[in-house]
């Protein structure tokens, strides 16, 4: 199977529970809930994203031929030792590319592999850590993982019939909108009132890393 990658870099995680750890983090192009066109954005499924994955013309980006050549290619990204390396693998929605031929190859270089879907479809066996952001509207197949990541205020979904989802962490984080004071009085009120979930940040845009 050959990938397309929109782009691939050297940073610190951003959010979650995993923020601050090192790792190169792979977004594959694509998404099952938009196309990524701006004048598509008010019809689809999901329309408050702010990420630019169409095409791989990114960072690092490119389309690979194998799970051998992309996995090479994050290892050189890496550029150090063994120890402790983590791979951050998102999209778009990761799930539409990302198989076990390559989870076994980045896995064969000594990579933990952490995933960030939309939830809507299921999950590659596999994968170390698993973070799911549900989005309103969308039938959220994969129910239980590591980190449920509930991205705040979103009208239609209800944060109380997430909590019987099977996660070991729930979160709440802002929405990166105009009014993002209203969504960070959003996200701690959420938080305050249902002691479950933890407020999270995207703590790479706070401190200018990508």
């Amino acid at each position: 199977m050959s990938y397309a990658v929109k782009e691939a870099f050297l940073t610190l995680q951003g959010e979650g529970v995993q923020a601050g750890s090192r790792a190169v983090f792979l977004r594959f192009a694509g998404c099952n809930l938009w196309s990524g066109r701006e004048q598509d954005r008010a019809t689809a499924q999901c329309n408050f994203c702010d990420t630019d994955f169409v095409g791989t013309d990114g960072q690092g980006g490119g389309k690979f031929a194998d799970a051998n050549s992309l996995a090479d290619h994050v290892a050189d990204l890496w550029d150090a030792n063994s120890d402790y390396r983590l791979v951050v693998i998102t999209g778009g929605e990761p799930m539409l590319q990302l198989d076990e031929v390559l989870i076994d190859a980045l896995h064969r270089r000594h990579f933990r592999v952490a995933v960030e879907s939309n939830g809507t479809l299921p999950a590659t066996p596999g994968i170390d850590w698993l973070c799911i952001s549900p989005k309103a509207g969308t039938d959220v197949v994969q129910r239980r993982g590591n980190e449920l990541k509930l991205v705040w205020p979103q009208k239609g979904i209800e944060p109380a019939e997430l909590e019987s989802w099977d996660f070991d962490h729930f979160l709440v984080q802002p929405m990166d909108c105009e009014d993002v004071r209203a969504s960070y009085d959003a996200s701690i009120a959420l938080a305050m009132d249902r002691p479950k979930w933890k407020l999270t940040l995207q703590g790479h845009k706070v401190v200018g890393l990508k």
